[in-house]
């Protein structure tokens, strides 16, 4: 499964001939890259985080857990190496529904309020991702009020 998501990570942005699996796989790894994103923002990466962006993409993609684990470990690669943010966001607009982006950067908080602080680098983050997104101001703050209520930091 891993080398699956390898080869959509050369090919993530071409998307003309690539079959609907492959479109599927790259549209999991984008998202997971940006959750991933969230989870280095903060200096000190905590259990806490991973296990959220786990959950956040186990609810949105229903995978099952070996896949689950090589795409997280997939995407933490590649954040490492990656230089910008466009591939991943543009690879979502064309995939997602509006509602899904907010609901994406709703989990981009859950991750963020997960050790129950939030660091100036992830809510810097967030506000860059949610306006590649095309989430407005408003739709933002929603998403992060609802996240840090949930995480019971109201």
């Amino acid at each position: 499964m891993l080398s699956i998501f390898k080869s959509l990570l050369d090919s993530l942005t071409q998307t003309a001939e690539e079959s609907p699996q492959e479109r599927t796989h790259a549209l999991q790894l984008a998202t997971a890259v940006l959750l991933v994103e969230v989870m280095r923002a903060d200096p000190a990466v905590e259990p806490r985080e991973r296990k959220a962006v786990v959950g956040a993409l186990q609810a949105r993609f229903s995978l099952p857990d070996d896949e689950l684990r090589q795409l997280v470990e997939l995407a933490e690669q590649t954040a490492v190496g990656a230089s910008d943010f466009f591939q991943f966001t543009s690879r979502i607009n064309d995939s997602f529904a509006h509602p899904q982006k907010i609901q994406m950067i709703e989990e981009m908080w859950q991750i963020a309020f997960a050790d129950t602080r939030l660091d100036a680098h992830e809510n810097h983050l967030i506000s860059k991702i949610a306006a590649l997104l095309h989430v407005t101001h408003g739709e933002y703050i929603g998403a992060k009020m609802r996240a840090k209520e949930r995480a019971r930091l109201a």
